[in-house]
């Protein structure tokens, strides 16, 4: 337990000291120091708790709940105080709501508000520590150089970075905490916690669009915490049935009816907080903050908190109507936000498009909540958490260099900056390739939604969400390797870039390659076993594929490394056409031209005007037919 303790408190008293730290090379030894803190720790959980079942601590609760409600009220002074600011009156009337529920809650069913044990930890925890604990602390100290450079190109912005720091390790606290509670209150006090903390970090320039687009998160996240806040009512109400406020009680529940509710009105909160269709607009907002905290939103934080908490609900959505329409909400969002990315060129809205994209297909998988399902959504989760942590990092640092983060402009970067280029082409390899996770993961919740009730309609638009996703990862990665003549490199030393959280990420994308049959084996199957009672695992077969897969993928590196010196350079050729080594040939009347290359973006069939509305729609139907349903089944 005090391991867990650590996880939590200790990030709060390092935000604390972040407070009073001004200069930049002491802020970064404190960063650094703490990240290698909290991913040992991680790291130890691992090793401490890997080979065993959940285990449940009894920790002490009277003073913590005073102290949650107590902030939890002035949390909602705090959103009172900025809606009246800024007289965004619909985030002063849900606050409202929200503390008024939450007195309501603590008032009528005090011997109601009670979990045997307040803290545990299981295999599906530990994967959600280490993503926080690894990928959170390297996005922190990657955000260290960063905001130094932000504010010397951005000088119009107020400096603010003590408090960007303290808010950025106060949400890596919660986010253990979260992960790590099995009192649903203190769930639910960690998850209003992130929302705080994403609605500062997103409004950090101050600017009327930052402002206006953190007030768009809070108050789609505060719709899902007014849902939590009813569960919580609901289960304190029904508690000897349900299981009241203690989370194992609740997924052990025998009375599957009455547990429903609840869990379709969390799954609603796990909906927005992942920004599934028609929530996805506050993280497409969420992109004016600096691109750490794009990171840390898409990556190791806010959004997967959404994703765990429909995870965790799996057992009790599986096989009912109400989980299908869950379901179906992620899947039509995966769909249509796959194809809306193919018609971005701003390489951090295509991020944002495949984030959301991504983040449907695991809640399409918790939705349906068969075992082989809850196993490929855990996958999913791990792999896009590598993946798109790396994809946004190295797009900040190639921002800072080129002065744009348009994918055209992209174009010849395995010449300007061929390391960071390299390290692109592995994120992105690692979100559509094989034998890359994203892949292997789709593949096997593919196999399992064969063998799920109606999953042939989940199979046919997987299958085509897949197919554009194939076409704006590809165009996006020919663009970094294109080669271009007489490109200068502005790839700086090792000093000038944050490599060493670059080299790190760069390293787990590929080592997540290797590795994901142990993690599958040690870590998801236990866990799916353990709920289920029967697990799925990756067939040796396909682990052999795998590899053979690997193997031809490094033929075409190993190849130019031993013969590079020895191939032979041919001249430029443009379709029989005169041309010059740097790109120009002879056009019409005896004209020279430059050749020039420029992607398809197909806005007019797959612009966000086109399809947002009507997936919007059709996911505001599913989500209303959940509730109903849930509701019938009662």
């Amino acid at each position: 337990m005090q391991t867990l303790l650590f996880l939590i408190l200790f990030p709060i008293l390092v935000a604390c000291l972040l407070l009073f730290v001004k200069r930049t090379t002491l802020r970064y030894a404190v960063v650094a120091l703490s990240a290698l803190a909290i991913g040992g720790a991680s790291a130890y959980l691992l090793i401490r708790y890997a080979s065993g079942g959940a285990v449940y601590f009894a920790a002490s609760s009277e003073a913590a709940d005073l102290a949650m409600v107590a902030i939890e009220m002035a949390l909602a002074l705090f959103i009172i105080y900025m809606g009246a600011k800024f007289r965004n009156y619909l985030a002063i009337a849900l606050a409202v709501v929200q503390a008024a529920l939450i007195v309501y809650l603590e008032t009528s069913f005090t011997g109601s508000l009670h979990a045997a044990n307040n803290l545990f930890i299981d295999q599906f925890s530990i994967i959600m520590a280490l993503i926080i604990g690894i990928i959170g602390s390297l996005i922190a100290v990657y955000a260290v150089r960063y905001m130094e450079t932000y504010h010397h190109h951005h000088p119009e912005v107020r400096d603010r970075q003590t408090m960007f720091f303290f808010v950025i390790f106060a949400f890596l606290a919660a986010m253990f905490g979260l992960v790590f509670s099995n009192n649903l209150m203190w769930v639910f006090f960690f998850w209003e916690v992130t929302t705080i903390a994403s609605f500062l970090l997103i409004g950090y320039s101050e600017t009327e669009e930052a402002t206006t687009n953190a007030f768009r998160a809070l108050v789609m996240n505060l719709l899902g915490g007014v849902a939590f806040v009813t569960a919580l009512i609901f289960l304190a109400a029904t508690g000897p049935a349900s299981g009241g406020i203690d989370l194992a009680r609740v997924l052990a529940s025998g009375d599957a009816a009455v547990v429903l509710i609840p869990a379709v009105l969390i799954g609603f909160a796990g909906i927005t907080k992942a920004a599934l269709m028609p929530f996805s607009s506050w993280l497409l907002g969420a992109m004016v903050a600096p691109t750490p905290v794009s990171a840390l939103l898409h990556s190791s934080t806010m959004v997967k908190a959404g994703v765990y908490i429909l995870v965790r609900f799996a057992p009790v959505f599986a096989g009912t109507f109400a989980g299908f329409s869950v379901g179906l909400v992620g899947a039509v969002t995966f769909v249509v936000a796959s194809a809306i990315a193919i018609s971005r060129s701003d390489a951090k809205s295509v991020l944002a498009y495949s984030t959301i994209a991504n983040l449907g297909l695991i809640a399409a998988c918790a939705g349906v909540g068969t075992y082989m399902l809850v196993w490929a959504a855990i996958l999913l989760i791990v792999f896009h958490a590598v993946a798109k942590s790396l994809l946004f990092l190295g797009t900040g640092a190639i921002e800072h260099r080129i002065g744009s983060r348009n994918i055209e402009e992209m174009e010849g970067l395995i010449v300007r900056m061929p390391k960071m280029a390299v390290m692109m082409f592995i994120g992105i390899a690692g979100m559509f390739l094989a034998p890359f996770g994203m892949l292997v993961s789709k593949w096997a919740a593919i196999e399992a939604f064969v063998q799920a009730p109606f999953g042939l309609v989940f199979i046919a638009i997987l299958a085509y969400g897949s197919a554009v996703t194939v076409f704006f990862w590809a165009k996006w990665m020919g663009k970094l390797v294109t080669v271009t003549r007489n490109a200068e490199r502005v790839e700086k030393g090792f000093l000038e870039e944050p490599w060493a959280p670059l080299y790190i990420t760069t390293g787990l994308v590929v080592a997540a390659v290797f590795l994901f049959p142990v993690i599958s084996s040690t870590l998801i199957e236990p866990y799916v076993l353990a709920i289920y009672g029967v697990t799925a695992h990756l067939a040796q077969t396909n682990v052999a594929i795998m590899l053979l897969m690997m193997a031809l993928l490094l033929v075409l590196p190993v190849s130019f490394f031993l013969l590079g010196r020895t191939a032979k350079h041919l001249p430029v050729y443009m379709g029989g056409r005169p041309a010059t080594p740097d790109l120009h040939f002879a056009g019409s009347l005896g004209m020279t031209r430059e050749a020039t290359t420029q992607n398809y973006y197909l806005t007019e069939y797959f612009g966000e005007a086109r399809l947002f509305r009507p997936g919007a729609a059709v996911c505001i139907v599913l989500i209303l037919a959940s509730w109903i349903l849930a509701g019938v089944a009662l």
